[in-house]
């Protein structure tokens, strides 16, 4: 591992499986993408410290802080470049009665996705773009494994959730966002879309996605979708639920602080006009005083 916090699941970022939650997230290094702009590209593009684990390990330490945990996220870097730790991984932790969470690229062949789908609970994907071209020149690979899994996934009943980050210069314009949430919207309009502001990393040094971008691509998505977040741009109320049907303000997220719910607690639906809302609802597990910013650089855990 290079990596291991507990983090608040928002950090994933999921904001409709277990609101409030903790998740125990670990990762490793490497990539099977090269994204130029790549945010976390210490360890996803290069070696990095780490110290080692068995599955029976990890596993035993999600078990030990399930008070403030649900159970295991992995994340930092791409899980699926150690696809076969993670496999048994999640086996073990099902067997215990967590929950396993991945956040990851998608870009994986169709028969492994099959095999490890059934002991996942959530998963957040990267749809880095709708344009195939974007992702040859800019990423390193091709979109259509990437909208493969996304309906793989979708079509399993797995929790899902896509983050796109919004790279200036790039996939900045509102009608790619538009087209991109079309295609979405076509699976589910009730799928979460978490639209993220890009900063210079790795071998990118254009300027930070200025908060006018992000706020017409917010716009643009949300024409198709029911639920678009933003992410790494404190836009007032760009984090927070709200009910589709009636505008009622159904989960707070502060920047700083704990997750303030307001469903109805026993059907996650809207009190003021009983909407049924897409949010699984956390049995245990408590977020850390720490809002959705979540806890310091995990790399310096070790």
């Amino acid at each position: 591992m290079t990596s291991l916090a507990i983090d608040p699941v928002e950090k994933k970022p999921l904001y409709h499986y277990m609101p409030g939650s903790g998740v125990l997230s670990v990762g490793t290094f490497g990539c099977n993408l090269s994204c130029v702009f790549c945010q976390n590209w210490e360890i996803s593009q290069r070696p990095a410290r780490f110290r080692s684990f068995t599955p029976e390990e990890l596993t035993n330490l999600a078990e030990s802080v399930r008070e403030q945990s649900v159970g295991i996220a992995y994340t930092y870097s791409e899980p699926f470049v150690w696809y076969e730790f993670v496999f048994d991984c999640a086996r073990l932790v099902r067997e215990i009665g967590l929950s396993n969470i991945l956040v990851t690229n998608g870009y994986i062949n169709p028969e492994p996705l099959e095999d490890i789908l059934p002991y996942i609970d959530a998963m957040n994907i990267d749809l880095k773009g709708y344009d195939d071209e974007y992702y040859r020149k800019v990423c390193g690979g091709t979109l259509e494994p990437v909208i493969s899994t996304i309906g793989t996934v979708y079509e399993s009943g797995c929790h899902l959730e896509l983050t796109t980050l919004v790279v200036t210069g790039k996939n900045d314009s509102p009608d790619k966002m538009s087209e991109l949430a079309s295609w979405v919207a076509s699976l589910s309009p009730e799928i979460p879309l978490h639209v993220s502001r890009y900063f210079p990393g790795y071998r990118m040094s254009d300027p930070p996605t200025p908060l006018a971008t992000m706020e017409k691509c917010v716009e643009a998505a949300k024409e198709h979708l029911d639920y678009v977040y933003v992410g790494n741009a404190n836009i007032p109320g760009g984090s927070d639920t709200r009910c589709p049907e009636c505008g009622e303000l159904l989960i707070e997220r502060p920047r700083f602080g704990r997750v303030v719910l307001r469903l109805e607690q026993d059907e996650a639906s809207c009190p003021e006009c009983g909407h049924m809302i897409p949010v699984r609802l956390a049995g245990e597990g408590a977020a850390p005083e720490a809002g959705i910013e979540g806890s310091e650089d995990p790399n310096n855990y070790f």
